[in-house]
């Protein structure tokens, strides 16, 4: 009865074909190292993210006069309520920590070249969108770094010439950040910019099981059809899909059970260091969840100290470098943008960083190494020093675009293997 209505169903809505097409068969490199896991990891907190948010919601209040006082009651009063806060909370961070692995991943082995393109541009705008989403979230709570650090963001807008002002005023829904703000926020943040990540994931996912997977070595494992003997292609048995429109090389193996096996390796490791932080370190020293979002929001009382949480600290360093207000917000989203444009600014025939110059290697190493230095100096005080490093910082951070487009045509790369190694 239960193959029957698994045949009944297939019938009408072909699941096991699809999963046995992106999931089950899907022929992935065999060579994949540890820097594969993150896309893994960054689904699994999407979902955590999404199920607490829900969870989450059913207490909260959505009002400049409840909001603060529904995080209070979460935490304290709801069964098992600060677990789930802190799932959350912990999980924006987690969130950030293995897409950014997962970029410089893309950026090692060159995941962003041709064919993949439009893979890396829908990463991108997920990319985009999560930071959209993390920053309506952080407003959420109403503590004294929700509210002044919105007040800080928002008003980057009014240095747009012309229509600034009217921007603002749109965005907040008010005059000022108000209860107003922080419903519109909260609409977004729940419904709109989650279902916009949704289905730029799944567009992602897609965009990868047509082009196929890249590996550390950068090479492809799908050649034209007719182009490969007999003894050159898969031993095992795989979807029609890819055998009626390629020859896969052997040197791939079935998405399950090989690849899962190892993601849940990987997960488990994850789990355990997620849960540590969780537990015992929620709020990371103040990385987290900075000790002023402890206090109710107060219009007439300024912090000290006002900047973004961790994992946009890069981006507002090279805000402030710039001493010009408009200035500084073409030089931040110009930052973001470059990482866009990086499948046109590498001009190199050569995707991993393997068989690339060994200058290739240091600007990269160099351009992460900027990138976490400008995260350090954006989320704390300033001071004359830190000012000076951070114009240093940001012309080295957009040196690593122009010196890329620059040697990247005319680079001394090591042969490319025909196939892959280990």
């Amino acid at each position: 009865m239960f193959k029957n209505l698994l045949d009944w169903i297939e019938y009408r809505i072909p699941m096991m074909r699809v999963a046995n097409m992106h999931a089950i068969q899907y022929p992935a490199p065999k060579n994949m190292n540890f820097w594969y896991i993150f896309g893994f990891l960054a689904t699994i907190v999407l979902i955590n993210q999404i199920v607490t948010g829900v969870w989450l919601t059913m207490n909260f209040v959505p009002s400049s006069e409840g909001a603060f006082a529904s995080v209070e009651y979460i935490m304290r009063d709801v069964p098992y309520g600060d677990i789930l806060r802190y799932m959350h909370s912990t999980g924006a961070s987690a969130f950030f920590i293995v897409v950014y692995l997962h970029m410089f991943r893309g950026m090692m082995y060159g995941s962003y070249q041709k064919p993949r393109e439009l893979l890396w541009l829908f990463g991108m705008f997920i990319y985009l969108a999560l930071m959209a989403e993390a920053f309506m979230g952080y407003v959420l709570p109403w503590g004294q770094m929700s509210y002044w650090g919105a007040q800080v963001i928002v008003s980057l807008f009014s240095a747009i010439p012309i229509i600034g002002p009217d921007l603002v005023e749109w965005i907040q829904g008010d005059y000022v950040i108000s209860g107003a703000t922080l419903n519109r926020f909260f609409a977004l943040h729940v419904i709109a910019l989650p279902l916009v990540i949704v289905i730029l994931v799944f567009l992602h996912i897609v965009a990868l099981h047509e082009v196929g997977s890249n590996n550390p070595d950068g090479v492809e494992v799908k050649r034209k059809k007719g182009s490969l003997t007999e003894e050159q292609k898969t031993k095992f048995k795989m979807h029609e899909y890819y055998t009626s429109k390629y020859d896969i090389i052997d040197d791939v193996v079935p998405f399950f059970p090989h690849i899962v096996l190892k993601d849940l390796v990987a997960f488990a490791a994850f789990l355990f260091i997620f849960c540590y932080i969780m537990f015992f370190a929620p709020g990371m020293g103040g990385y987290f969840l900075e000790h002023p979002n402890f206090e109710i929001a107060n219009p007439l009382k300024t912090p000290e100290h006002i900047f973004p949480v961790w994992y946009f600290t890069p981006f507002y360093a090279i805000l402030k470098a710039v001493p010009d207000k408009l200035g500084g917000v073409i030089a931040m989203f110009a930052a973001i943008i470059a990482l866009f444009l990086l499948p046109w600014i590498d001009r190199g025939k050569v995707k991993s960083w393997r068989y690339r110059c060994g200058f290739h290697r240091w600007n990269l190493l160099i351009f992460a190494a900027v990138f976490i230095f400008l995260g350090y100096l954006g989320g704390t005080p300033q001071e004359n020093w830190k000012i000076i490093a951070s114009r240093i910082g940001t012309i080295m951070y957009f040196g690593f675009f122009l010196l890329l487009f620059i040697y990247s045509r005319n680079e001394n790369t090591k042969p490319v293997p025909e196939r892959i190694t280990k």
